[in-house]
């Protein structure tokens, strides 16, 4: 049996931003967009109240954006990404030395949806260069399915029609 290697398909890559103050979220976008090509779809701006985790770092009454990009990308990339986003991060530290700003990198195909990160877990994949890979949202049917360790902010409705609308753009995209 002929057992060909092959390169893995392109990817649609988006950037959740998290931060109390929402004209962040603009700043932000001209170094992404710098960075990463142009968006062909942003979300609305959502009050995230769904766990206390960034509360000593970031404050309370955060605010969340996602920001989907044009470009498809090779998902080899997103460990060299999330490294960028981490950089852009320490840029706008507050007087404690926390993060103003939260940048997520992740990215999705007509199946998945795929969140990085820099800490283990026993559901993550190592992907190199400190990052590890999870997939958060699986696509069937005509939803988009939670997994047991999906946080809770991606198990919202508002969240899942933002995904499903950004899945239809990365579905007419010419791989």
């Amino acid at each position: 049996m002929d057992k060909t290697l092959r390169d893995p398909h392109l990817v649609k890559l988006f950037i959740g931003m998290l931060s109390r103050d929402a004209s962040l979220f603009d700043q932000l976008l001209e170094k992404l967009l710098d960075l990463f090509g142009p968006s062909d779809m942003e979300s609305a701006v959502w009050q995230w109240r769904h766990s206390a985790y960034y509360e000593k770092e970031m404050g309370a009454d955060l605010k969340r954006k996602f920001v989907f990009f044009e470009k498809l990308i090779n998902p080899q990339l997103i460990s060299e990404i999330k490294l960028k986003t981490i950089e852009l991060e320490k840029q706008y530290l507050n007087e404690s030395g926390g993060r103003e700003i939260n940048l997520d990198p992740g990215y999705l195909d007509s199946a998945k949806i795929v969140l990085v990160s820099t800490k283990d877990y026993s559901h993550r994949l190592y992907l190199g260069n400190g990052i590890y890979g999870e997939v958060t949202l699986i696509y069937s049917g005509k939803s988009y399915q939670v997994l047991p360790y999906t946080y809770p902010d991606f198990r919202t409705e508002e969240y899942h029609d933002s995904f499903k609308k950004a899945r239809e753009l990365f579905k007419r995209n010419p791989r």
